[in-house]
Order: C-alpha cells, then structure tokens, then sequence
C-alpha cells in the first residue's frame, strides 16, 4: 500500500521539526521551501516559491495534508504583501486535489484579552497591525471550508522557544549573550506570566491536526504547551543544563520604541509588546482532551534548548 504524502510548506522553526515527525511516523514526507538545505534522508525537497499558483499546485501534487508553516520576514508590510498570496495559493491548491490544509497561526488577531487564557472560543479583537492581516487570513481561510473549497484546519500557538528557535525571544539574542557569560536583556517585561510553545510541541500538535479525522476541521485549536511562566521563569529553566546562572535585565519600554524608529526589526516588535502588558495565557485542554498529544515535560524541553544552544551558538 503507498504512503500518504504530506506536504510541508515552510523549513523554518517548526517545519522541518514538523517533516522529520511525519518522516517518523510512516509517512511520505515533502519538503517545499526556497533553498537547499540539509533534511533527514528519506525527504523529498521541492524547491520554489510559494507566491507562484502554479509551482504550488504541482508541489501539491498527490497530497493528502498540506501544511503552511511559512512566514515572511517580521514586517506588517511583508505579511500584508505576501501572507495573502501563501495563503490564497494554498487554498487552492490544497482543495483543488482534496487535500487536507493544516495552518499554523499565532495569536495576534486575539489582541489585548484583560489577562484572561485564551482558548479556542476567545473572539477576533485585534490591536496591532500585524495582528488585523491575521485576523483577516483567518477568516479567509475558514470561509473557504464553509464554503466548500477546502478542508481545512488550524492551530494556534503563543511565542515559540527550543531548537531551531534563532528568531525567538530565546534565540539569537538571548544565547549569543548568555553563552558570553554576559545578562541578557529582554525587550519586553521578563516579570509577566506568558505562555512560550516548545517548538517540537509545536510541531506535534499540526501532525495530529494533519492526521485526525474529519472532525476536527473547520475548526482553530490551541497547540498543546506547557503552563505559562514569566520569561524570567523560563530562562532559569535553562540554569542547571547550562551549569551557570543567567542574569536577565529588562530593556525600558521608551528605550525599544526609540531603537524602533532606528532599527524596524525592533520597531515591529514594540507593536506587539502589548502581550508582556498583561498576563498572556493558553488554554489547550480542548486540544489535550481531543487529541493524544502532551508537552515535553519542562526539563527535557530545557535540557534540549540548551545543548541545541551550545551547538548552534558555540565554535
């Protein structure tokens, strides 16, 4: 009997993770993304750009479940020039062969939720830029299920951390500092409870979406994650396998959004510094009671952060 073809959109923090997880399972496995790179044998690369109909329809090709894992450089302008486009290009390629399309989505559109968790039923109220796109894809997205063209599904997670986690908050900037022996410094309040995905739980949670049955679509479900800690929490985490103490300083809120007018990276970032304001929650126990999918536990989880961090940001 042949495989089941699944089709993953998007290398980067999650998606390859995501690939070697279906690669596991028994799955036949496509990876489609811009440039080479270096994937676990038994990968199929295809490579091409997501913004051209036509070259996602053949990527497509055959697929039972299609996943979007792409983003765009951290940029309002790039999300509402190209984010469209992925996802437009995606709906009909996926529905055009009755393929299953999972998209993984953040929790933007959610906005400012007064310190309440945030779980599956939390309406649409957004108050950033970046936050509005979301919004709108989102309901692009679900009203191309009701409408028939195709099945689709959607999970959701907060701000990321783990492998491959370079562009995180406990990414570039954060390990090059630490590894240093120097503090490091957080741009947003390190003292606010806030819930992080672990990056494999990420992916682990849109393999179930992209394997459960038809009851599932249709719907937004909050990835499975640990329970929030402040960002100081987390960090100390990562103290015992790091076998030093991690001294953390947090940056002023004037003194990002002066960077910001300087540097758009951060500037971009500042916009969304509303979610350290407040205590930013996950509720998964739909997801946890839905699907057979737990967190790592939080040792391995900073455990296996910090031997990717030696290995990643360490000669």
């Amino acid at each position: 009997m042949e495989k089941e073809l699944h089709v993953v959109f998007g290398a980067g923090q999650v998606g390859a993770i995501l690939a070697d997880i279906l690669l596991s399972s028994g799955k036949r496995v496509r990876m489609v993304k811009r440039s080479q790179g270096i994937f676990p044998a038994g990968i199929e690369l295809m490579l091409g750009d997501a913004t051209d109909a036509t070259f996602c329809h053949r990527a497509c090709m055959d697929a039972t479940a299609v996943y979007h894992c792409m983003n765009p450089e951290y940029s309002a302008k790039a999300w509402a020039e190209t984010l469209p486009r992925y996802t437009d290009n995606l709906i009909a390629a996926a529905g055009g062969i009755g393929a299953r399309l999972v998209v993984l989505d953040n929790l933007y559109m959610l906005g400012r939720t007064a310190g309440k968790p945030m779980n599956e039923n939390t309406p649409s109220n957004p108050c950033s830029k970046k936050g509005e796109i979301r919004a709108r894809l989102a309901e692009r997205l679900f009203d191309a299920h009701r409408q028939g063209t195709v099945r689709t599904v959607c999970g959701r997670a907060a701000d990321f951390y783990g492998p491959r986690g370079k562009l995180t908050f406990f990414g570039d900037f954060f390990w090059k500092s630490v590894l240093s022996g120097k503090a490091a410094i957080s741009p947003v309040n390190p003292n606010v409870i806030h819930t992080y995905h672990y990056i494999p739980d990420v992916a682990q949670g849109l393999a179930a979406l992209g394997c459960a049955d038809e009851s599932a679509l249709g719907q937004v479900w909050m990835l499975p994650c640990q329970p929030a800690v402040t960002t100081r929490e987390l960090a100390a985490r990562f103290q015992p396998y790091l076998g030093q103490s991690i001294q953390m300083k947090a940056m002023p809120r004037w003194l990002l959004k002066s960077l910001g007018l300087f540097v758009p990276m951060i500037g971009e970032l500042a916009e969304m510094a509303y979610q350290w304001d407040e205590s930013f929650v996950v509720d998964d126990c739909r997801f946890r009671a839905h699907f057979d999918v737990c967190p790592v536990a939080v040792e391995e989880a900073a455990r296996a952060t910090v031997d990717w961090a030696r290995m990643t940001y360490t000669s």
